[in-house]
């Protein structure tokens, strides 16, 4: 059972999404700006869509709270949709979208209406949980972790292997100059012109994101049971972000094609701790994070809504027949860093209070930093 637990309601073109946030410790500081910030990140972005032109995504904090700070209790989030036309389902949908979730979706459920899925499937969700995902963010700043994502490829337009920067400062600055979330100013115009060469065609875009967690405390996640594995609590999470395929940790694909020697990271000694040489686990040894940088990256399909349709079937009639266009975005992958960023924050949130405490976060700051000074250390002429 996580200690930090979230849960969405609501639909596309509902009146309001719902969600609520159990689990957080009581005293952190909290306003709604802080779910805004994210929120107005999400929204933006080269290749998105007229719907995130209409939406102004205003986070309200309905309960949990107590003059600006948290109380212990469940946090409850509304976020008013704009676009509540919800005449637009009256009509029976019956010919299902490839790509979509429509056509497994009536399957399970037994409807004869595509509309039901198309509301609860839509990435629209995504917005409540970029705003649960930014508090828990919230707190992991609150003791020193921060996390950054950015999109290192766009529809087979690549970031170079030697632009990243090692803080997240820099990364953050060069990201968000950028309209498609990318660090190397040629690479990011190259992506812009990409995404307008898939707009002329009717087309979509995917590609991958890079995210890095700072500053994370080892030890967090456990090998002793296999669902509790942080890789895996982290694999989960980032698979269930609309149009992600495949996630990797660490140099995953490149140590597949390594011999086992380069394939790892050597434990030194610097100084009075330990260090790594090299990331190449991405943070996780076992489950666990070991004290470096937590990497992730994940592979994004292009989205599946297309100006030309693709072929589908009517499920009324049985006849073949073109796929319904619904507006749409064509390309999502900037948009999906912000929403890596809050769901690898849930996880990493989950997990820190796991290990050390929920009802406080001054009890939770204290046993950090205790634990902290427990690390093997060692006198500087040992």
């Amino acid at each position: 059972m996580p200690v930090l637990r979230m849960i969405t309601a609501g639909e596309s073109h509902g009146p309001m999404l719902v969600g609520v946030l159990e689990g957080l410790p009581a005293g952190l500081p909290l306003t709604d700006a802080v779910l805004a910030r994210r929120l107005r990140r999400r929204q933006g972005g080269h290749g998105r869509g007229r719907r995130m032109q209409i939406e102004s995504d205003r986070p309200r904090i309905v309960s949990g709270t107590w003059k600006g700070v948290t109380t212990g209790s469940p946090l409850a989030v509304l976020i008013e949709n704009r676009s509540n036309r919800q005449h637009r389902t009256r009509v029976r949908k019956t010919t299902p979208r490839p790509g979509h979730a429509d056509l497994s979706g009536m399957l399970k459920y037994g409807f004869d209406d595509a509309n039901p899925v198309i509301e609860r499937a839509s990435a629209r969700e995504t917005a409540m949980r970029t705003a649960l995902g930014a508090v828990a963010c919230h707190l992991l700043e609150r003791v020193g972790v921060r996390l950054t994502a950015h999109v290192i490829a766009l529809g087979g337009v690549e970031l170079p292997e030697g632009a990243r920067p090692g803080d997240p400062a820099a990364l953050e600055r060069r990201r968000d100059r950028s309209p498609v979330a990318c660090i190397d100013p040629g690479t990011s115009r190259a992506m812009v012109a990409r995404v307008d060469e898939a707009r002329e065609r009717g087309e979509s875009l995917g590609g991958r994101v890079e995210l890095i967690a700072w500053s994370v405390p080892p030890g967090l996640g456990t090998y002793a049971q296999w669902d509790r594995r942080l890789d895996a609590r982290l694999g989960a999470a980032m698979l269930s972000i609309p149009s992600v395929k495949a996630v990797e940790i660490g140099d995953a694909e490149l140590a597949a094609a390594s011999f086992g020697r380069s394939a790892h990271d050597p434990i030194e000694r610097d100084g009075e701790s330990l260090a790594r040489p090299t990331n190449r686990a991405g943070g996780l040894e076992g489950g666990v994070t070991n004290g470096e940088p937590v990497v992730v990256r994940l592979t994004l399909k292009p989205i599946p809504t297309q100006r030309r349709p693709l072929p589908t079937v009517d499920l009324d009639s049985g006849a073949p027949v073109a796929g319904r266009y619904i507006r749409s975005d064509t390309a999502v992958v900037p948009a999906a860093a912000v929403i890596a960023e809050a769901m690898a924050g849930h996880v990493l949130a989950d997990a820190l209070l796991e290990k050390f405490g929920a009802d406080r976060i001054d009890l939770l700051e204290e046993a950090l930093a205790a634990y902290r000074a427990r690390l093997p250390r060692w006198s500087a002429d040992a």
